[in-house]
């Protein structure tokens, strides 16, 4: 029987971190690095049951996904694709004892290099990989089925790579509706499904194209649409399909489930972020952390740290640095490495390139930092299975 409690759900480019607290959300502890070390883009959790998935991987290992279910003591391993080490260990019987490794068939060969993506709602496990392609499971991750309807997509052809690749990283599931799910693709822009996966819409366009005049960065609004630089996307509790997305260029809002966007970005420091965050309660709350652009370093602008909070969906936006580095902070802050539980107050978390995890557990008023020397985060979430449980949104 896994403890109630709050973990914090760390991914990192040396596995898989714990940060645990009591019911009280004190008490910071770190447990890892889990998962063997594998570099782990996103890890998240069933407060039902406690399970815990891990994805991740690489071009040594191939891509994988890893499952607790004792509250991280121990995990499990399915392997989805192959990677370099399998090449060497085929052709070095000395280097596969060493490793204890074994010919197996792996489900999908080498079409793809890692798990970028988890997301648990319904019953289903899904899984966004690089290069992208969507993946289910409805056995708790022991067998996977690609998703072909959106592999197939006509505009598929068209797709190109961010500067981390062709990533589907983001998952974003109607809690109502199991039939609905929309995904961010790195650099193919957001795409929607209401038939559970068979057919999909690609939802990129301006709501007011005329009100953007051009610009020259290539990852800016053009042709009508927004850049398809998707970095991050999140929907608001509520029946109304309002989603939120942080963009390569500006953060956005759109009332229709995605089918036009409204630019939100006046009143941020800057244009560039990664992560976005909605309340869990509140459709018109959200946080975003700018950085200072994708050119200047990638750090928040003035090298001081702050989370930008709006209460108004957008209209208007206010800082938040109560507990945060203000002098020499060059850190960055990744698309899936901020997140939320449903607590009252909201708690929100962050996690950084330098290793830090910074919490607050009043809204983003103040902050505190709870764990450090961590590897490169690469991804934060919430398993609470002591109060409530944020939304599948």
């Amino acid at each position: 029987m896994v403890p109630a409690g709050l973990d914090i759900l760390v991914g990192t480019t040396k596995g898989a971190f714990l940060v645990s607290g009591a019911g009280d959300r004190r008490g910071w502890r770190v447990s890892g690095p889990h998962c063997e070390g594998w570099p782990i883009n996103h890890v998240v959790g069933d407060p039902e049951t406690g399970a815990i998935w891990a994805g991740g991987g690489g071009e040594w290992h191939g891509a994988g996904v890893w499952r607790s279910d004792d509250g991280g003591r121990s995990w499990e391993l399915v392997r989805l694709t192959r990677g370099t080490m399998d090449d060497w260990a085929a052709n070095d019987a000395e280097f596969a004892r060493m490793i204890g490794w074994t010919e197996e068939v792996l489900p999908f060969g080498d079409a793809f290099s890692q798990v970028w993506s988890l997301c648990h709602a319904h019953g289903t496990l899904d899984a966004g990989t690089k290069p992208a392609t969507l993946l289910q499971s409805r056995d708790g991750g022991r067998t996977w089925a690609r998703v072909d309807g959106l592999t197939d997509h006509p505009s598929a052809g068209s797709w190109n790579p961010g500067a981390a690749g062709l990533v589907l990283h983001t998952i974003v599931p109607d809690p109502a509706d199991a039939r609905k799910l929309w995904v961010a693709i790195s650099a193919a822009g957001v795409f929607a499904t209401e038939d559970g996966g068979t057919t999909w819409e690609r939802r990129n366009r301006l709501s007011n194209a005329e009100a953007h005049a051009h610009h020259d960065h290539p990852a800016a609004p053009q042709g009508g649409e927004t850049g398809h630089c998707v970095h991050n996307m999140m929907r608001a509790p509520g029946r109304e399909d309002l989603l939120y997305q942080q963009n390569h260029h500006g953060v956005w809002r759109s009332a229709d489930g995605g089918r036009s966007w409204d630019d939100i970005t006046a009143g941020l420091p800057s244009t560039f972020g990664f992560p976005i965050r909605v309340h869990p309660r509140e459709p018109g709350t959200i946080w975003t952390l700018p950085l200072n652009g994708d050119m200047a370093g990638r750090f928040p602008p003035d090298a001081a740290a702050a989370v930008w909070r709006s209460r108004d969906g957008g209209r208007s936006w206010h800082d938040l640095r109560a507990g945060l580095p203000q002098t020499s902070c060059y850190f960055t802050v990744l698309r899936q490495a901020m997140a939320g539980d449903a607590r009252d107050p909201a708690g929100l978390y962050f996690g950084t390139n330098s290793g830090s995890v910074f919490a607050s557990c009043d809204e983003g008023d103040s902050w505190q930092e709870i764990a450090r020397h961590l590897p490169t985060i690469l991804a934060v979430e919430v398993l609470d299975r002591a109060g409530a449980q944020q939304p599948v949104a």
